[in-house]
């Protein structure tokens, strides 16, 4: 049976078409998802995709964070569900606290887009599994409120504890403390990034490199062996 990984749109997402793609790429089956239906449609997997959702009002996810369809991913997200938050979606993930810290926009205040360097440094969550710890891969990263901060406590907990999943290479691009680029939670079934690896799945278009598969793919075999 095909694995159904579930995209959501928020209003505002612009990511969600070309994360279906990749989940398609990858060789499962997309299911889109509607913010106001709090049924996820049986999937085995959700990712919260990039963009803007709700106009970044208030702050970036701070909205869609009540969105009806978030009751029912924190619940299941905490049954064990893995679930995956790219950039508007990893700021998603820290307003419901599914992952620790917050987004604060970039340090340089300008919107940055560019191919980004990154090395994974958890290669152990359901998301990363395809990858080897300390790979570097390069996928694009556009954000404006994409610097990682938490308290000092919290980023020695992360860091003792291996959820930093991935840090910045050859240059910080937004200000976040200790280079953090993406996080999980303890139990690894949850993993945010600031960067868009659905951008990069294919050598035709994105880096022109297939970085990001890597994260489709780990899902995939992870969903098949469970």
């Amino acid at each position: 049976m095909t694995s159904r990984i579930g995209v959501i749109t928020f209003p505002g997402t612009l990511d969600d078409r070309d994360t279906q793609r990749a989940v398609r790429v990858a060789g499962a089956e997309a299911v889109p998802l509607w913010h106001r239906d709090k049924d996820l449609k049986q999937v085995d997997a959700v990712v919260l995709p990039g963009g803007f959702s709700y106009g970044d009002y208030l702050r970036a996810g701070a909205i869609s964070r009540f969105s009806p369809v978030m009751e029912t991913v924190i619940e299941q997200a905490r049954a064990g569900m893995p679930v995956l938050g790219i950039c508007n979606g990893f700021q998603v993930l820290t307003e419901t606290h599914l992952l620790p810290g917050a987004m604060l926009r970039n340090n340089h205040l300008h919107f940055i887009c560019r191919d980004q360097k990154l090395r994974v440094e958890n290669a152990e969550t359901s998301w990363t599994a395809d990858y080897a710890p300390g790979q570097e891969i390069s996928v694009p990263l556009k954000n404006i409120d994409g610097r990682y901060v938490a308290d000092e406590r919290t980023l020695d907990m992360l860091e003792a504890e291996g959820r930093v999943a991935f840090r910045y290479l050859d240059g910080n691009p937004n200000g976040s403390l200790r280079d953090i680029a993406g996080i999980t939670n303890e139990a690894g079934n949850v993993v945010g990034l600031m960067p868009h690896p659905e951008h990069a799945v294919e050598p035709l278009i994105g880096t022109g490199r297939t970085d990001g598969l890597g994260f489709f793919t780990s899902i995939l075999k992870k969903l098949v062996n469970a």
